[in-house]
């Protein structure tokens, strides 16, 4: 049985990993702590946390179980920091990681590699040798990481991603993927380090940073700017529901077997260019407007390099291994989305200035 008292979540700051805080958090089955570690860098954002922070599981209450340790925990802390991160796991007595940090945007990887090697593939070796370092041959931890379906890089028209499909990555960032999941399954092969391995596809939902396809186009679209859809849009890709991710590793934390990967989809994929569109009509449908007014935005722009044409996702093994399910059908998913970013103006704002960065380096520059 697996300890889940101190549950260490790495980029806990950043779009998914907030959203798995708060799921994991609510479910009555978990009565843990979560250490958030996040170097809050520029996707990093205590606004999503806020509430977790000042309620009761955060630092300045307690809860009934544990009354002298809060459940939720915030370090500012960056993973290519190996002492940092290994005073952590003997400071909170951490039996259990959930790796989300990383960088994570293609377009990034492309104009600046580097970071993503730091971080992507450095910062989880410096992860991996605390856990060892802290584990010994204990047997009731686990380290779980969180990877793409992008490093098995482009499907053709047909078929889907597989737990066995062989790598195939396309970008610096998704060669940074593909390179941490290896390293994280060297160290459970050759250090008998107890470790899972989920491999998503694209994600959407509260929280998500604006360049994102989603809230981007959301967010270019109340503001009446241009909706940019690189080459002719007929590119594919699959789409999760951001709560439905934090479900499927909540379920492998607790049921998922050693050393197995599962691939988590939203099964729905969709063209870029028809995504867009029905984000368009979506939100004239709120604003009262024809749907015209929003697809006249529409540019197509010069497609980035190596742009993988389509990712599906095969979800038959975690369904049938670990009963999981996705709750969320993809129209009421995206009505959700936008309701959240009409109704969170002003977290757009503060993430989309200055002014968030000022404020974290004014408070935590210094720690």
């Amino acid at each position: 049985m697996r300890a889940l008292n101190n549950v260490l979540v790495t980029g806990g700051a950043g779009f998914i990993g907030a959203n798995f805080i708060r799921y994991l958090l609510e479910q009555s089955e978990f009565r843990g702590r979560v250490v958030n570690l996040d170097a809050l860098t520029y996707a990093g954002n205590l606004d999503n946390l806020h509430e977790i922070a000042e309620g009761p599981h955060g630092s300045g209450s307690y809860n009934s179980v544990a009354v002298s340790t809060p459940r939720y925990v915030f370090e500012h802390a960056d993973i290519r920091e190996f002492d940092t991160v290994a005073d952590l796991f003997a400071r909170y007595e951490i039996d259990t990681v959930v790796h989300f940090a990383a960088e994570s945007h293609v377009d990034r990887s492309i104009v600046g590699p580097r970071a993503f090697i730091e971080t992507n593939i450095g910062g989880t070796f410096n992860l991996l040798e605390a856990a060892r370092s802290a584990w010994g041959n204990r047997d009731d931890v686990l380290f779980h990481h969180v990877s793409t379906d992008e490093v098995f890089g482009s499907l053709g028209a047909e078929g889907a991603f597989h737990e066995h499909t062989p790598y195939d990555p396309k970008s610096p960032y998704s060669a940074s993927k593909a390179s941490s999941d290896h390293l994280v399954r060297a160290h459970g092969h050759t250090f008998g380090l107890p470790f899972t391995i989920s491999n998503c596809s694209n994600n959407y939902g509260p929280y998500q940073f604006p360049e994102k396809m989603v809230p981007l186009m959301i967010l270019n679209a109340l503001e009446g700017k241009p909706l940019p859809v690189y080459g002719d849009g007929s590119n594919v890709r699959d789409w999760l529901y951001v709560e439905d991710h934090s479900s499927a590793i909540w379920s492998i934390m607790r049921r998922g077997r050693n050393g197995e990967t599962y691939l988590v989809g939203g099964e729905n994929e969709w063209e870029n260019l028809t995504l867009v569109h029905a984000i368009c009509e979506k939100v004239a449908a709120v604003r009262g407007e024809p749907t015209e007014r929003y697809t006249d935005l529409i540019r197509f722009v010069k497609d980035r390099p190596g742009h993988d044409h389509r990712y599906a996702v095969n979800c038959n093994k975690i369904k049938h291994d670990l009963g999981w399910r996705q709750a969320h059908e993809f129209s009421s998913g995206l009505d959700a989305t936008i309701a959240w970013y009409l109704n969170n103006t002003t977290w757009v704002e503060r993430v989309r200035s200055g002014a968030y960065k000022d404020w974290i380096e004014a408070n935590y520059a210094a720690r």
